[in-house]
């Protein structure tokens, strides 16, 4: 069976999903042109941002639509490996924080039963 988690993202499949609200869509590329223009931070930035964040919200789409951008706009290979490993650092020390509301939870718990 040929099968993928994630179907190959084809013209087709878009144009399908932008006529099933087509309002909409055209406000998210509007959006989307706008918050990647050259602002306080260039181009390159935000998408080497854009995928570092798709890596964190796993996103296979963002990180094969990204990247490229990214690299049409200057970033280097090394770059873009930099800010994934920024986003695992983030994403691991994001799991390791959390965990402070489990120890809560087992505070809450050893107490209420010690009772």
């Amino acid at each position: 069976m040929d099968h993928e988690m994630f179907p190959k993202y084809t013209r087709e499949l878009g144009e399908k999903k932008a006529s099933l609200a087509p309002q909409n869509i055209e406000v998210w590329r509007n959006f989307s042109r706008t918050i990647f223009k050259d602002g306080a931070l260039d181009e390159k930035t935000k998408h080497i941002i854009a995928i570092a964040v798709a890596h964190v919200t796993q996103c296979p789409y963002c990180i094969r639509a990204h990247t490229p951008q990214a690299l049409r706009k200057g970033a280097t290979e090394e770059e873009i490996m930099e800010a994934i490993w920024v986003a695992a650092e983030m994403r691991a020390g994001a799991a390791y924080a959390h965990g402070s509301l489990a120890v809560d939870e087992m505070n809450k718990y050893r107490e209420k039963n010690e009772k």
